[in-house]
């Protein structure tokens, strides 16, 4: 009995569904912990939700338990995750200092942060070729949400208070905001192709992040953060190779 119950087809469709639902409680808790000062737990929280947003498409696909609804979800936990979640918390954190124009910097993130879900939604419903899924037409709504924090992880790496400098807070946000609602072509991590040569390499690599991670997070992630950020040129270029190489195959 317990056995069918587990395997009860419309008890694995709740699951990509859960994820998405925790993914957004972590970010939302993330304001909590922000309004009696516990950055780093707040930040942090962010960061998890950014991990189950990677999952649940992820699970959705492997439990063949996709739907509207499930993408509708995970558009709605990602505004309020990496749009709303980051934004706040610099704006308690430093950009209170400017008042007003704090908040319209803050209210600006937020937008773009809609704006980029809303035309990543439309996007999915367009046919594209097969070689575009390895790109997004801007950056997406987690890796917006790390570079608008990226000074604040830098902050907690050198174990200062910079809260006094509210401008550096509304640059990354303003920087990142743009940048999620430009039409730059940036890389889609989960469908770049390794080669078979490179799989040891990469299982090194990771081998070496997680030592890193574990000695020195915020350091590690900031770094993280900045490698991504020099990727933004490589793949534009890379995109416009691979444009070109699809319209000469197409004229011919």
């Amino acid at each position: 009995m317990a056995s069918s119950r587990l395997t009860d087809p419309r008890l694995t469709r709740l699951i990509p569904n859960a994820i998405t639902i925790t993914a957004l409680c972590a970010g939302l808790s993330s304001i909590r912990f922000a309004l009696v000062g516990r950055w780093e737990l707040a930040v942090s929280l962010i960061l998890v939700a950014a991990i189950l947003d990677a999952m649940d498409g992820r699970v959705a696909r492997f439990l063949r338990a996709d739907s509207p609804f499930g993408a509708e979800l995970d558009s709605l936990s990602d505004f309020i995750s990496f749009g709303v979640a980051p934004a706040v918390v610099l704006y308690l954190y430093s950009l209170h200092f400017w008042q007003g124009i704090g908040w319209a910097v803050t209210l600006f993130f937020a937008t773009c942060m809609a704006l980029r879900l809303a035309r990543f939604n439309t996007h999915m419903m367009e046919d594209q070729p097969e070689w575009t899924k390895r790109f997004s037409v801007g950056v997406p709504a987690p890796a917006g949400a790390l570079l608008g924090l990226m000074p604040l992880m830098i902050t907690f790496a050198c174990e200062e208070d910079s809260s006094h400098i509210p401008f550096f807070f509304a640059f990354s946000l303003c920087s990142s905001g743009l940048l999620m609602i430009s039409r730059i072509p940036t890389y889609v991590l989960k469908n770049i192709r390794i080669p078979h040569m490179f799989v040891r390499l990469l299982l090194m690599m990771v081998a070496i992040f997680m030592a890193a991670f574990f000695t020195a997070p915020w350091w590690t992630i900031s770094f993280i953060a900045i490698a991504y950020l020099f990727s933004i040129p490589v793949s534009g270029f890379s995109y416009k190779c691979k444009h070109k190489q699809a319209a000469s195959v197409g004229v011919s």
